[in-house]
């Protein structure tokens, strides 16, 4: 910086200061294009994201390597294999997938930012098994260089799945997960030390394989954690989050210690009672004694790592601000809504993939509210086609009476 002078370091030190961060999503699935939309990351331009055909990658390159920041948190399977499903069965020599992270590296050079990367483990059913593998094998030096994070998730383990043991065979952290780990690097890259005590529905819980992990859930909870670079602390030391661990026992004794715990501190609540749905006995609790609305966040969408990794990232990142956290929380229901309702009907009543008359499920929507706040469901959207996953255009409205209308800005 010779010859920058007083004020050319000032300029230069406020440049970086407000340099974005940088999130290239593992694909446009709600769960990790999600985190585009919430005003924190720069994000690729989302046409470079074709859903179920798999990223565009000339431009998905282009866009990375143009874009400076001071902290970058990508995909591995979005730059060698357009996505997660493709990296699946994608025919593509190890060598050839490594050299397409090769911008990775190239960023980091040319814009010299801390890097936040993470790989997926195969599931039981990928033909790619041992391609894959071999990549994330060859990553081995990666964590060895300065400013550069990496870890492995596994996906979808199923009983006698291999590849929670495979993961153990890298040399860098591992844990189950795949659609929340975008989320979980962000809390790491944004937040990193968070202050959270974790509390079972019952202790049993916590030594339960779950299913799609492959572990005992404390496993689950404990790698999250340090994907997070969170501090895992007692409730008598004052934590900064509360994450809470519903695993589908028993609805009313949820309450009464979320009645105890949310005076006290902020409150993430993982719903872990059933793969890809929540539990309706506990969301009726919630919204009937307005204990939904003053939750930190809530996450039932899917797998056990993805809500407890959903659930810890969004209730750190929007600690302290009050719209976004409401906006979450408004989206959050939407996936609890779309897989005990939506979702259902929609299977009912189309074949995939979907057509347009599909969207006609909107007008189930139940317009919950949320302090005082009436949810809308302005428009849904089946990008992939099919009925496991959508797209929902939601809005917070004030009504006519509440002397302002309109949205929430």
């Amino acid at each position: 910086m010779r010859g920058l002078g007083l004020l050319g370091v000032f300029l230069w030190g406020l440049g970086l200061a407000q340099a974005p961060i940088l999130y290239l999503p593992l694909d446009d699935r709600p769960p990790n294009w999600a985190p585009c939309t919430w005003g924190l990351v720069a994000c690729p331009p989302q046409e470079a994201y074709r859903a179920s055909l798999g990223a565009d990658l000339p431009p998905l390159r282009a866009w990375l390597l143009s874009t400076p920041g001071k902290t970058l948190v990508a995909s591995l399977d979005a730059l060698a294999y357009g996505g997660l499903l493709q990296s699946r069965h994608l025919a593509l020599p190890a060598e050839d997938a490594l050299a397409r992270l090769g911008p990775l590296l190239s960023w980091k050079v040319r814009h010299g930012g801390e890097v936040f990367l993470f790989g997926v483990v195969p599931r039981w059913d990928a033909s790619q098994r041992q391609r894959n593998l071999a990549v994330l094998r060859a990553l081995a030096p990666w964590p060895g260089l300065p400013g550069v994070y990496l870890e492995a998730v596994w996906d979808d383990a199923l009983r006698h799945s291999p590849a929670p043991q495979e993961a153990k065979t890298l040399p860098y952290p591992s844990r189950p997960g795949a659609d929340e780990a975008g989320q979980v690097l962000l809390l790491r890259a944004l937040r990193p030390g968070l202050r959270v005590a974790v509390v079972y529905e019952e202790e049993a819980l916590a030594g339960r394989t779950t299913p799609y992990e492959g572990v005992p859930l404390r496993d689950t909870v404990v790698g999250v954690l340090q994907s997070a670079l969170a501090q895992g602390v007692s409730l008598e030391e004052g934590p900064d989050l509360v994450l809470y661990v519903h695993g589908g026992q028993n609805p009313r004794r949820v309450v009464q210690d979320l009645l105890r715990l949310m005076p006290r501190f902020p409150v993430a609540l993982a719903d872990l009672s059933r793969v890809n749905r929540g539990d309706p006995g506990l969301m009726a609790y919630l919204l009937g004694l307005g204990l939904y609305p003053r939750l930190a966040s809530y996450a039932s969408w899917g797998t056990p790592a993805n809500n407890l990794g959903s659930a810890l990232a969004q209730g750190g990142l929007f600690l302290g601000d009050g719209e976004g956290r409401l906006r979450r929380l408004a989206e959050a229901y939407f996936a609890y809504w779309w897989g005990e309702v939506g979702r259902p009907w929609v299977r009912a009543h189309f074949p995939e993939p979907l057509p347009l008359e599909a969207q006609g499920v909107a007008a189930l929507w139940p317009y919950p509210e949320l302090e005082g706040y009436r949810v809308e469901l302005r428009s849904i959207r089946f990008p992939w086609g099919r009925a496991f996953e959508a797209e929902a255009q939601l809005d917070l409205v004030l009504p006519s009476w509440a002397g302002r209308g309109g949205l929430v800005e």
